[in-house]
């Protein structure tokens, strides 16, 4: 799917399928289930979705996320596993948006028996890094043992090296917020820059950190929170962000699920950055698709992406 559209009238719209339009009208389809029940047809169109994505793992594992926090006030899930016993994706869902609806609530309400459905599905489908995903954001809601987090880390490393979504997980599980330290989370990262291939799905991992630290030191306040824009003109931030620029904007060099999403980060720590004018193209290849992070760091992610993007290709 190309990440570069055209600048749509009706102007910037916060899209969590990003560019997979097929997700888009399934996401939407189970955001009215609430009102109109669940049906045969409405599950058969999900089971099919992920199907389609095959052994892709970051595409299914962007479908898996998206559909989750769609279905989570609904009772889809339970409905779609109750009448599909022997689906391993059933399993994994129902897991997910109980995932979801721990992540709204501060914690779940039963991590134990969610944890079961993944292991199950983790035995039924041994190569697939999905169960053992879920798993390790489970561990970080519940701020979980480093020993029993890295033990799951290594079995999504082990079946999918650059997961993006598990490359998050940890990410945050390992900063000074959670359970670990920032000299931790840059740790982590240089690992994984070490190795990952240019275009790989967590590319974005190095700027996400830089991100949060920056949104750490701003929300102290006072003088350092005044002074917390310097960051950017670090040589470990100039350099990120110059590599990123290089090479995300073009077409085709991007080509992970989560593309948009990552092109959205990059526009937004160049404006911090305060290099507007050299965010032209990046807003460009974003085109009308926002994602509510980071731009909902700075209030309304619609307006302040609407804002900077009309600067950024004046």
């Amino acid at each position: 799917m190309s990440i570069f559209r055209r600048l749509r009238a009706s102007g910037p719209r916060l899209r969590p399928e990003l560019d997979d339009v097929q997700l888009g009208r399934v996401r939407r389809q189970l955001q009215s289930t609430g009102r109109l029940g669940v049906d045969d047809v409405q599950i058969d169109q999900v089971e099919r979705l992920l199907q389609e994505a095959g052994a892709d793992w970051d595409r299914r594992g962007h479908r898996f996320a998206v559909l989750a926090e769609a279905a989570a006030p609904s009772a889809f899930a339970r409905s779609w596993r109750r009448r599909r016993q022997r689906s391993t994706d059933a399993l994994v869902f129902d897991a997910w948006v109980e995932l979801v609806r721990g992540r709204q609530a501060g914690g779940m309400e039963d991590a134990r028996a969610a944890a079961d459905q993944c292991y199950r599905a983790a035995d039924a489908e041994p190569a697939d890094p999905g169960p053992w995903v879920v798993l390790l954001a489970m561990l970080r809601l519940i701020r979980a043992e480093s020993r029993e987090v890295f033990a799951v880390w290594s079995e999504v490393a082990a079946r999918d090296p650059w997961n993006r979504e598990a490359c998050l997980q940890m990410l945050r599980y390992l900063s000074p917020e959670e359970c670990g330290s920032r000299s931790g989370q840059l740790d982590f990262v240089d690992s994984l820059r070490a190795s990952m291939p240019p275009a790989a799905p967590v590319v974005g991992v190095e700027l996400t950190a830089l991100v949060d630290e920056y949104a750490r030191t701003t929300a102290k306040g006072g003088v350092e929170g005044l002074m917390a824009r310097r960051q950017w003109t670090h040589v470990r931030a100039t350099g990120a962000l110059d590599a990123a620029l290089n090479v995300w904007p073009r077409q085709g060099r991007l080509r992970h699920a989560a593309a948009l999403a990552d092109l959205n980060l990059l526009a937004y720590a160049l404006v911090q950055a305060g290099r507007v004018r050299e965010a032209g193209e990046t807003f460009q290849a974003i085109g009308d698709t926002v994602t509510a992070w980071p731009w909902s760091l700075d209030g309304d992610p619609l307006q302040r992406f609407a804002y900077w993007q009309a600067k950024g290709l004046a």
